[in-house]
């Protein structure tokens, strides 16, 4: 079986409200979606999510990439060697988006040429993930309403706030808000986006003590060296790391230097292959992991439930798997179903995904 053709499509269909968070603020979900044809008929797909304030990847630059650079160094080679593809995609720095959508769409197709699903194929731990939901930036009732619609409408019990607002009293306001609109029926965290300092996280952490979050994720910048450091001695909850800890020299660099104590996986940004290997580190050396999302649609909420599901170590936290639900529309014939919390992985060969046509039509940018 040889890898035929490479196709990077772009498209946007807007979001049903914006999403606010400290390092940007979206109203289009403008992704890209990675198509794989080998010789035999079988095609593999993927979506690549830009985060250009995060990675400096936008929709163009991956579109570009894949066509210009990575398409033309794959077609030909075997989709079973992902090891050599891996090699080649990776003798160019930068670009973790569009590199993960290759490595997930050549295990689509992995899974449909052996007749079983992704999950399985990465380890088969379970077929169901619980849900986290990402609430944004909005006044502390919006945010309790939102959240009393999703723990009604779909069961979520688990919510992941933005914080790193200033003054940090208005984030403190928001999570003080939903505990006491739900109590310990739920369970809350906070992610800053890098958008405090060292000592503003310190006065909020400080601040929401008697919340009961569960962990903090990217609080500051990750080059205050010294002031993670420092925050992490005091902190009484665990402290993760996404955007600042993303290769596994990085994750291992954080968490031997004590900055964090957990660590976000996003297959949107390291594929199922480097997922593999950030999840054998994070084993090796100990710490946590939460299954991350990187505002991705539902193709891209698909790839990381096979992969959350896959193993134990990353089915103990609810995975963030719902911002797909702020979007006005997707690309999926079969629409992903969140059910008392959960969202179960396809009964199908390789992801289990199949692109609406249709849809793609209507929604894809390039004419």
């Amino acid at each position: 079986m040889k890898i035929r053709a490479v196709e990077a499509i772009p498209y946007a269909i807007p979001y049903v409200k914006p999403l606010r968070f400290a390092s940007g603020e979206l109203h289009v979900a403008e992704h890209v979606l990675v198509r794989i044809v080998t010789d035999d008929g079988i095609v593999g797909i993927a979506e690549a999510p830009p985060r250009p304030f995060t990675y400096g990847e936008t929709q163009a630059s991956i579109k570009a990439i894949i066509d210009s650079i990575f398409a033309p160094q794959i077609i030909g080679d075997d989709p079973y060697d992902r090891e050599a593809v891996a090699v080649k995609l990776h003798r160019t720095v930068g670009n973790h988006t569009a590199k993960a959508a290759i490595d997930m769409a050549l295990w689509d197709i992995l899974g449909q040429s052996a007749g079983i699903s992704v999950t399985d194929l990465l380890g088969g731990y379970t077929d169901r993930l619980q849900v986290s939901h990402m609430l944004g930036f909005e006044e502390p009732g919006a945010m309790v309403a939102e959240a009393e619609r999703m723990r009604a409408t779909h069961g979520i019990r688990t919510f992941k706030v933005k914080v790193g607002r200033r003054p940090i009293q208005l984030d403190i306001d928001v999570c003080r808000a939903l505990r006491g609109r739900f109590g310990d029926e739920i369970t809350l965290y906070i992610d800053g986006n890098r958008g405090w300092t060292a000592a503003e996280s310190a006065r909020a952490l400080d601040a929401m003590s008697d919340l009961g979050l569960s962990f903090a994720e990217e609080l500051c910048p990750a080059d205050d060296v010294i002031g993670r450091r420092w925050l992490a001695a005091q902190a009484r909850i665990p402290l993760f790391a996404d955007e600042s800890a993303t290769r596994p020299a990085e994750i291992a660099r954080e968490v031997l230097d004590g900055g964090v104590t957990g660590i976000s996986i996003k297959t949107a940004r390291t594929g199922f292959t480097g997922s593999l290997r950030i999840l054998g580190l994070c084993e090796g050396l100990g710490v946590d992991v939460v299954i991350g999302n990187q505002i991705d649609g539902q193709l891209g909420s698909l790839c990381n439930l096979a992969f959350g599901a896959a193993f134990e170590r990353t089915t103990r936290r609810p995975a963030e798997l719902s911002n797909f639900l702020d979007m006005s529309d997707d690309l999926l014939q079969r629409p992903l179903l969140i059910e008392n919390g959960e969202l179960r992985v396809a009964e199908s060969a390789g992801l289990g995904a199949d692109i609406d046509s249709d849809k793609l039509t209507h929604y894809r940018t390039d004419g």
